[in-house]
């Protein structure tokens, strides 16, 4: 599979985060902060109405990675995220993902990933790396 990317290949895909999906993350996790969950205390904050929690936005690379490119069979092997802009519930989101360094040798693939709020405006960018499965599965 590796020997078929190409640095700057670029994959994205649009979704919006509703509050029923912050209210699951907020199950699953545990983090019921207020922020998310409480639109009368998310008032009295600097965002004024809830916001999705960052870590649910930033996990919807894992989708494009699992799924899409380089697809099925790959290991997600590390992320690092940078939270530049508050997420709203129902918010229309890009996310992207660009390949930036391929090590063949070692198998591993190294990508830009962000993701644009509907003005195109980052809120979230980071870098990935994965190991892309050794061959394409048959479908």
């Amino acid at each position: 599979m590796i020997h078929s990317m190409k640095i700057g290949d670029r994959r994205t895909f649009r979704r919006a985060i509703t509050q029923a999906d912050v209210q699951q993350f907020a199950e699953v996790t545990g983090d019921t902060n207020p922020t998310h969950l409480d639109a009368a205390y998310a008032a009295t904050t600097r965002f004024k109405k809830p916001i999705v929690h960052g870590m649910l936005v930033g996990s919807l690379f894992s989708k494009v990675f699992g799924m899409d490119y380089p697809g099925e069979g790959t290991i997600y092997c590390s992320q690092t995220l940078t939270f530049l802009k508050p997420v709203y519930p129902d918010s229309p989101l890009t996310v992207e993902v660009i390949v930036r360094r391929l090590d063949v040798e070692k198998n591993r693939a190294y990508f830009d990933t962000l993701i644009h709020d509907r003005a195109g405006d980052v809120v979230i960018k980071g870098e990935a790396m994965v190991m892309p499965p050794k061959e394409k599965r048959n479908a």
